[in-house]
C-alpha cells in the first residue's frame, strides 16, 4: 500500500445558492400579499375611527393595540419568513413565505372576529 491513500471522504460539494433575482421575486410576491393584510387592517382602523366619531378619541388603549398591531405582524412575519427562507432553495422559500401568509390570515380572521364580537370592551 501506498502512503498517500486517505481513509477521508472528499469534500462535498457546495449547494448552489438561489439567485438573489429569484429570492428577490419570491419574497416581492409574496411581500404584495403582506403588504394587503397591512393595507387592510389600516383600513380597518380608519374606518372605525371614521365610524365611531372620526375624532381618533373613541379608541381605548386596548382598540389602538389590536389594531396597531394588525397591521405591524403582517411585517413582522414576512420578515422572519425572509430570514428563515433566503438561503434555502427557492420552492422551500415560497413554502416558508406560504406559510407565514396563512399564520397572518388566521391572526386577521381572529382579529376580525374579536373587534366583531367585542367591539364594545376597547370602544370609548
Amino acid at each position: 500500500m501506498s502512503g498517500n491513500v486517505t481513509d477521508a471522504a472528499p469534500p462535498a460539494a457546495k449547494k448552489g445558492r438561489t439567485p438573489t433575482w429569484l429570492v428577490a421575486t419570491i419574497s416581492g410576491i409574496a411581500g404584495l400579499f403582506y403588504a394587503y393584510a397591512v393595507w387592510n387592517a389600516i383600513g380597518n382602523l380608519v374606518a372605525t375611527l371614521d365610524v365611531f366619531g372620526g375624532a381618533g378619541l373613541t379608541l381605548n388603549a386596548l382598540g389602538w393595540f389590536i389594531w396597531i398591531f394588525a397591521a405591524v405582524f403582517p411585517l413582522v412575519v414576512w420578515g422572519a419568513s425572509f430570514a428563515i427562507g433566503y438561503r434555502r432553495a427557492p420552492h422551500e422559500l415560497l413554502l416558508v413565505m406560504l406559510t407565514g401568509l396563512a399564520l397572518v390570515a388566521v391572526f386577521w380572521l381572529n382579529v376580525v372576529a374579536y373587534t366583531t364580537l367585542n367591539s364594545a370592551s376597547f370602544l370609548g
